[in-house]
């Protein structure tokens, strides 16, 4: 189980350096063509590319900080810190957002100064070509790990290859002089990097404010309960996320002629057989006598 811990930080790690990488060149390549071609659109994936560098960082340090094992301060771990640092994510996101927007709405009320380059085109086709590949690997680094910092990249590097995809065709406008929809690309860039920062925004928090397990996992959790005869009834299931795990704190009701001994042992076994769930880091299980009045769940 370890192992397989450690696998999914250094994993996570070789997804974030690529991406710096890979976005550092792509931030170079269109801010020069941008600026030089004064398109709105290969600004504001330029902009979008800054963001992701920043993004990569952040996942970086972020996974660092949540591959820490557990101590004396951290009882549980670190693993809240892919959150922490996934919320530092969307609010860059969607500041940059806010003002590619502003920039592109100023462009289309003034008119657009777009000049056609064909390096615009070879620009926006690297970037389709660097981006997919980053795709393809956080993608599958992300299916066999579901770390959010992976699903972020894995997004992030899809959602570039929809933006420059939207970039070339405003190039490729150009020629027939049709530079409107350079600026209307550009709004278009922004209101999705925006969008997509609120959807990161939202996960993040919710973590960071302990939301509870799903009602899928609820209904997983009961029915193993149910697999055990000695329990009368479930009286509290609750919940509380470290990272992208749940500790999970359940309240069952046996006999009270049960000995603490037997309790104890049952108590044990369904921890155990919780602890196996995929999301699932550790349960804690309290055992109560039953008394006629609980609220049977079984």
């Amino acid at each position: 189980m370890e192992e397989k811990v450690d696998k999914r930080y250094k994993v996570t790690n070789r997804v974030g350096i690529l991406g710096m990488v890979g976005n550092i060149f792509l931030l170079v390549i269109k801010a020069c063509v941008g600026i030089t071609s004064k398109s709105q659109a290969m600004i504001a994936d330029s902009i979008n590319s800054a963001g992701d560098i920043f993004a990569s960082l952040m996942a970086f340090i972020g996974n660092k900080i949540a591959s820490v094992p557990k101590d004396e301060n951290h009882n549980f771990g670190h693993g809240k810190a892919e959150y922490l640092f996934s919320l530092f994510i969307a609010i860059s996101m969607i500041l940059l957002s806010v003002k590619t927007i502003i920039d592109a709405i100023s462009t289309l009320i003034n008119g657009s100064e777009l000049q056609f380059s064909w390096w615009l085109v070879i620009v926006c086709l690297i970037t389709i070509i660097v981006k997919l590949s980053l795709y393809v690997y956080a993608k599958s680094s992300y299916k066999k790990y579901k770390n959010i910092l992976l699903e972020t990249n894995m997004q992030d590097h899809r959602n570039d290859c929809i933006i420059t995809t939207f970039t070339l065709i405003s190039a490729l406008l150009s020629v027939k002089g049709i530079h409107w929809f350079d600026g209307i690309v550009g709004i278009g860039i922004s209101i999705w990097i925006c969008k997509i920062g609120i959807e990161i925004f939202i996960e993040s928090y919710n973590v960071l404010m302990d939301v509870s397990i799903d009602e899928k996992t609820r209904e997983t959790i009961v029915n193993v309960i149910k697999k055990y005869k000695e329990i009368k009834a479930i009286n509290n299931i609750s919940s509380t996320p470290v990272g992208y795990k749940y500790i999970i704190f359940i309240v069952i009701a046996v006999d009270g002629n049960m000995t603490t001994f037997q309790s104890h042992k049952l108590a044990d076994k369904l921890e155990h057989s919780i602890a196996k769930l995929e999301n699932v880091y550790k349960a804690i299980v309290h055992v109560e006598p039953f008394i006629k009045t609980d609220v049977e769940n079984k």
